[in-house]
């Protein structure tokens, strides 16, 4: 049987757990899947839980850990349609990407478009896929309407914030970020910029609206923003919740969930079934990927390694230090 490189852990835990290993079987494509031979692949939070041991991937997915990645195609499933090997394809996996080959839904790849590298197009699958699924198809932003997204400097809140300016240029974007970022993330069109550590984000927002505060919310801080968060909102407003990264619990405020008919929805892209991932990825596809050809959307590369260094780029994701994606470089000479 033919092995390939790959990332396993040897136990769950800190980023010593990950170790390169050469002797990993390389898989074989069954009916409606591809293999893809990985030139890069994207660095998420979900990685680092999934290593601490608190985020198992769905059942029959590989236990290898990474979600989104590019590359080409190396061989083919029965029923795949129009595929071919030799494609450039970026994908969403369930799991699997930080190896030299993964196995990806025919119908959770897509083509990379014009002018992108693959260490670029790796940034896009699980990240510009969150963002517009939480904010535009759960949170339904409109032309006009306000959105705080919290995050600062992180993937998913960059692609939010392209995708904001790209798809609804009329709305209202608010921003939270720490000190060191508030001017990058000003950069890319944001239109106020709130320093969480300095100020109750909640009392900014509602001054910055004169007190109406905004209509969609995307956070993955968790329960001590819930308050803050029910503050902001406008009346109709909706929350999304994608992560719990500082908490799982909070009191809800029913009142003012009832007064101002708010709406709070929770939100998990990876255990969702295939089909329905499936027609995300269309819409998406159909809508918001033309875009990046068309220059108005771009991947924010902040870090590059090698993927034998997949801990220090694990470690530079705790630190929170990076400013868009983490991306390991899996086979240099596709990038």
């Amino acid at each position: 049987m033919s092995t390939m490189k790959a990332i396993v852990l040897d136990g769950f835990g800190g980023s010593d757990r990950l170790r390169l290993a050469d002797d990993v079987p390389l898989p074989e494509p069954g009916p409606g899947e591809l293999r893809v031979r990985v030139a890069a692949a994207g660095v998420n939070r979900p990685d680092i839980v999934q290593r601490e041991g608190n985020y198992a991937p769905p059942p029959g997915e590989s236990e290898i850990l990474g979600l989104e990645i590019a590359g080409v195609v190396d061989a083919l499933g029965e029923g795949v349609g129009a595929w071919r090997e030799g494609d450039r394809v970026l994908a969403l996996v369930a799991g699997g990407g930080y190896a030299e080959a993964v196995l990806a839904r025919a119908d959770h790849c897509m083509a990379v478009p014009d002018g992108l590298t693959l260490g670029e197009a790796a940034c896009i699958p699980e990240t510009y896929l969150t963002a517009w699924l939480n904010v535009f198809e759960l949170g339904a932003l409109q032309n006009g309407e306000a959105t705080l997204l919290h995050g600062g400097g992180g993937g998913v809140n960059t692609a939010a914030v392209q995708l904001c300016r790209a798809i609804v240029p009329d709305s209202t974007v608010f921003v939270t970020a720490s000190s060191g970022k508030l001017e990058r993330v000003r950069s890319l069109g944001v239109h106020h910029v709130i320093d969480y550590r300095e100020s109750d984000f909640a009392a900014e927002v509602r001054r910055l609206t004169d007190k109406r505060g905004v209509d969609v919310i995307l956070d993955h801080v968790g329960g001590p923003y819930l308050a803050g968060n029910q503050r902001s909102l406008a009346v109709g407003g909706r929350l999304v919740v994608i992560g719990v990264m500082h908490g799982a619990s909070a009191e809800v405020n029913l009142a003012s969930l009832m007064v101002k008919r708010q709406r709070i929805l929770g939100s998990v892209l990876r255990s969702r079934p295939p089909t329905e991932k499936a027609g995300i990825i269309g819409r998406f596809g159909a809508r918001a990927l033309p875009l990046f050809a068309e220059g108005a959307l771009a991947p924010l590369v902040s870090d590059r390694f090698p993927l034998e260094r997949a801990a220090e780029a694990h470690r530079a994701m705790e630190s929170s230090s990076h400013f868009g994606k983490i991306v390991l470089d899996v086979e240099p000479t596709l990038v």
